[in-house]
């Protein structure tokens, strides 16, 4: 069977775990290409106008494989945490999809939810895994086969180093300018497209790149727990534990990359330039994406943010980048 596969939102994550277990099954795997302008045409113009723009992406990615593969995987992460919820959107993308566009090709679902705990993401992979056979040993196989490829990308990735179908390696540590924590969701930062090429652009920039990726997820949830409540947020969650980490270890400067409408990033985002800004002197800048934001837009917004950090860098001394006048220009205006 040719399943088709979504290369948008989980797919920036779970894409080798997904594709070689189907591929072990003996499927066919058909990822749809890289975000591109026709792509996201036709997600804007099939999907609902409040949606955020990664789910948007999603949709135009289900109609360039709609007609090319026998059926099309889309994914339904309900929670990869005991007690921890997925984006709304994400835990409906299934019925989203259905309801929007009216489909030629039937869709494939595989449902992941360990938010009771007592199951764990083997079992749900299996489970999925009876659809394509009755043979346990060969499922059992082909999930550990497909998870040990799984976290060797994510142990590549906490080291800096990319899968290949991002194209380019995370800057790290040949910096004489400084580190910068970039925050964001897989999905937003490695998509060329939506992101307007950041990766390659800080690779220009003479700073390192600090990335939720490059943090493990123990140290990720040691600074959540700083929180007065649990965070009900997988992703939520290891974003704001990150932030924290990067203040913690005194980052030159923090870029959130955001997507205009999405309902996490409306929370977590806001939470942690207010914390980042009232416990530390660390720059922080906000970017919101959406539609209608162009690549030249992005790189000026980059450009700017890092000539301050650097102005404030050799400057600090003589003009106070921090709120206090040193001194008072009178009789000019």
């Amino acid at each position: 069977m040719r399943i088709g596969m979504p290369f948008a939102l989980s797919s920036y994550t779970y894409y080798p775990l997904w594709k070689i277990f189907l591929e072990i099954l003996g499927q066919e795997v058909i990822p749809s290409e890289l975000t591109n302008k026709s792509i996201l045409d036709l997600g804007v113009k099939s999907c609902v106008d409040d949606a955020c723009l990664p789910i948007k992406i999603f949709h135009g990615h289900v109609l360039f494989l709609d007609g090319k593969a026998d059926t099309i995987l889309i994914p339904q992460i309900m929670s990869v945490q005991k007690k921890e919820y997925s984006c709304p959107l994400i835990c409906g993308l299934p019925e989203m999809v259905r309801y929007s566009i009216a489909l030629k090709t039937p869709v494939l679902e595989l449902k992941i939810n360990l938010y009771k705990g007592g199951e764990d993401i083997a079992h749900n992979m299996e489970t999925f895994g009876l659809q394509f056979t009755n043979n346990k040993k060969l499922l059992k196989h082909a999930f550990q086969f497909a998870y040990e490829a799984y976290v060797k990308q994510q142990k590549a990735l906490q080291k800096g180093f990319a899968p290949e179908w991002m194209g380019q390696n995370l800057p790290q540590n040949g910096s004489f300018f400084g580190t910068l924590g970039v925050l964001g969701h897989p999905y937003v930062l490695y998509d060329p497209f939506l992101s307007g090429h950041i990766i390659r652009y800080f690779a220009q920039t003479g700073f390192d790149m600090l990335t939720p990726e490059r943090i493990d997820e123990d140290t990720a949830s040691r600074y959540a727990k700083t929180l007065p409540k649990k965070m009900f947020w997988s992703a939520g969650r290891h974003l704001y534990g990150s932030a924290m980490h990067m203040a913690a270890k005194k980052v030159d400067g923090i870029l959130y990359i955001s997507s205009f409408g999405c309902g996490v990033d409306s929370i977590i985002a806001d939470l942690c330039e207010r914390i980042v800004r009232k416990s530390s002197k660390i720059p922080f800048l906000l970017l919101v994406l959406d539609e209608h934001t162009g690549e030249a837009g992005i790189k000026t917004r980059i450009e700017a943010f890092c000539d301050m950090i650097l102005w404030r860098q050799k400057n600090g001394r003589d003009v106070s980048p921090h709120g206090q006048y040193i001194h008072c220009a009178q009789g000019i205006l």
